[in-house]
């Protein structure tokens, strides 16, 4: 058994390391997030049996079938699940229409292994940072605001990928189990 997700990989860039550290800068009480490891999820699996990988990986490729590498912006700011309450601190994207139709495949195909289905919509972003109390809100909202209307990056989307996680007190370690091209 492992800790399972499927993901698309995102590389950082200057703008959204510059958004992190503004962010940290608050000094509200928050987890912050590897830049260096982030990723888009697409299905958060949870405890995950390594007999049923090849299933996993046939229903990922039949979530990515038909759909041609894509570029997606990494764009705008704001916080789940909102900025009255904060718990997760992102980044958005726009164009990612095909992510929410491989996230919903996902959902679909995985729930005969399963995995329950997810029960809000797909909602393509990058994490952050997590707030873990509410000292300096104020401060922290104004930050997310202020890069709301930000561009960050542009990725070039053109796999998915089966990821194990290993949770450690340094924050998790990632590594690739499967990955499937468009």
């Amino acid at each position: 058994m492992f800790r399972g997700f499927i993901a698309v990989e995102v590389a950082s860039s200057r703008k959204l390391e510059e958004f992190s550290r503004t962010v940290k800068a608050t000094d509200a009480p928050l987890k912050m997030i590897n830049l260096e490891i982030i990723h888009v999820t697409l299905k958060f699996l949870g405890d995950t049996d390594e007999k049923i990988i090849p299933e996993i990986e046939s229903v990922m490729k039949d979530a990515a079938s038909g759909i041609s590498p894509f570029t997606v912006k990494i764009k705008g700011t704001g916080a789940f699940p909102n900025l009255n309450r904060l718990s997760v601190i992102w980044a958005g994207m726009e164009g990612a229409e095909s992510l929410g139709q491989i996230a919903e495949k996902l959902n679909k195909g995985l729930e005969p292994l399963g995995f329950k289905p997810e029960r809000k919509k797909f909602s393509p972003h990058v994490t952050v940072a997590r707030v873990k109390g509410g000292r300096n809100k104020d401060k922290l909202v104004e930050a997310i605001q202020n890069y709301q209307d930000e561009e960050f990056a542009e990725v070039e989307v053109n796999r998915i990928i089966l990821k194990k996680s290993v949770l450690t007190p340094q924050g998790p370690i990632y590594s690739d189990v499967v990955e499937v091209k468009l």
